[in-house]
């Protein structure tokens, strides 16, 4: 008896930090392994904020993972991991941190049955698109987006503020600063700043 579907599904789970992106991640993987699917969750392996093995969210929900490089060859390990362990669920933490190759990936394992899931950030501090992210997002079958609560005004929160001694960063700081609540905070359109 086949416990998986008969066709695939992509689906997307976006937006800003403190969303809840990886606690429905893990709620949706769970599920289906409640549902006596084989599931499995992939991370890369630069997040290690709050653990180096888990997918972990900011508020201490953890969930065993594979781990693999944000780099092509990490996206090749993940096809190369579901297709040999039979995954008939892959979930993916941090998808903006992989590169484009992910979109190939998880549309070649959506083709052939899988029903894949990822999370991740659509804008990076600036307020601009991450491009593995827009690219999943305009193929997927299904996109679920998560607002937060902005930490000034308590509106809902779409943008991820990185803050830089308490102050916004400036535009031309690197785009990509792993962290938590140390670093960033979630805001709402009106109180996201960029300083040029």
């Amino acid at each position: 008896m086949k416990l998986g579907y008969d066709i695939g599904f992509l689906e997307v789970i976006v937006g800003p930090m403190f969303a809840g992106k990886t606690t429905e991640l893990i709620r949706r993987i769970e599920r289906e392994r409640y549902a006596k699917r084989k599931v499995g969750i992939f991370k890369p392996s630069l997040d290690v904020r709050y653990s180096v093995s888990s997918v972990a969210t900011h508020n201490g929900l953890t969930y065993p993972a594979y781990v693999v490089s944000a780099n092509d060859e990490g996206v090749r390990k993940i096809y190369e991991i579901a297709k040999k362990e039979k995954l008939e669920v892959v979930g993916i933490d941090e998808g903006h941190f992989f590169p484009l190759s992910l979109v190939e990936v998880c549309e070649k394992l959506a083709n052939e049955g899988v029903r894949v899931i990822v999370a991740g950030l659509n804008l990076d501090f600036r307020g601009e698109p991450f491009e593995t992210m827009k690219e999943l997002m305009v193929r997927a079958d299904d996109v679920t987006y998560l607002t937060a609560v902005c930490s000034v005004c308590g509106a809902p929160a779409t943008r991820s503020q990185r803050l830089i001694d308490g102050k916004p960063a400036p535009y031309n700081s690197p785009r990509i600063v792993v962290g938590g609540k140390e670093l960033y905070e979630a805001r709402c359109r009106k109180h996201h700043i960029v300083p040029r």
